[in-house]
């Protein structure tokens, strides 16, 4: 059985799906940036037979509440955890994809997050500093350069002229592709929490956490999830063949194989 519910938290609507056996223990279900909870859905309902599962859509994103004012990673965070309380959700799984993964790390190292949420299962998840390649530090500066002349301008005018470049195809190029996308709160949003680094985290996380990666993710390389196996102490790393990003996608049945057997130990 689904339905479809509406969780208010602050001035914001969350939209949120609930799917699975109502009597069993809660599994939160959190998607990555630009995503929705109906990517996640298939998964949850192959899930649904263990858990009980509460699909978010996470604010700024489907059929949740625009942000009117920007969030970093913590206010994210502090949603998810008022949720769980809310709810009396207490002791929750959480199953995580990509920017959800940077909310579950930055949540699970609080200490009230051991008395909130048991296991955590992390699917390319970001939240780790990554490598970069001289073409990121040639955009970098380059972007700062166009910038610097606009800073001798009074205030108005010199917003006025940042906000004529941003619209620049040029300043497009530079920009990453989901920035490029963004306007507004939600760009604002984007630079918050893509540019804190998680790695402090990782030693104070004391959950038992799966890391289920596609061997071909090219946006959380796996790099990244080894680098959270090696911080987290009850962290396990398990690579899945022939998939990405969305290797939940990818490859379904095996994913939810692995996932069943995670949440069933």
């Amino acid at each position: 059985m689904e339905t479809t519910n509406i969780y208010h938290y602050q001035n914001l609507s969350i939209s949120y799906s609930r799917v699975g056996l109502k009597q069993e223990k809660p599994l939160i279900v959190l998607h990555g940036w630009g995503s929705n909870k109906q990517v996640m859905m298939p998964l949850a309902k192959e899930l649904s037979s263990l858990r009980d599962c509460y699909v978010l859509d996470l604010p700024g994103f489907g059929n949740s509440s625009v942000l009117d004012q920007p969030w970093n990673v913590s206010d994210y965070a502090d949603l998810i955890q008022q949720f769980i309380q809310d709810l009396e959700l207490e002791k929750a799984d959480l199953l995580v994809h990509s920017f959800g993964g940077r909310i579950a790390l930055k949540l699970c190292a609080r200490p009230q997050a051991k008395e909130l949420i048991d296991k955590v299962l992390i699917t390319g998840g970001a939240g780790m500093k990554p490598k970069r390649s001289w073409k990121y530090y040639l955009k970098k500066y380059t972007a700062k350069l166009l910038k610097t002349p606009f800073y001798i301008l009074p205030s108005s005018p010199r917003e006025k002229a940042l906000n004529w470049l941003r619209q620049t195809s040029l300043w497009q190029m530079l920009g990453s592709s989901d920035y490029s996308k963004l306007s507004g709160v939600m760009r604002e949003t984007f630079v918050k929490t893509v540019t804190e680094y998680l790695e402090p985290c990782l030693p104070q996380i004391p959950h038992e956490v799966l890391l289920l990666w596609g061997h071909n993710d090219e946006a959380a390389p796996l790099y990244q999830a080894e680098r959270m196996e090696k911080g987290i102490e009850n962290a396990a790393l398990v690579v899945i063949d022939h998939a990405g990003h969305y290797a939940f996608l990818d490859r379904p049945s095996h994913f939810a194989s692995i996932a069943k057997a995670f949440f069933k130990g």
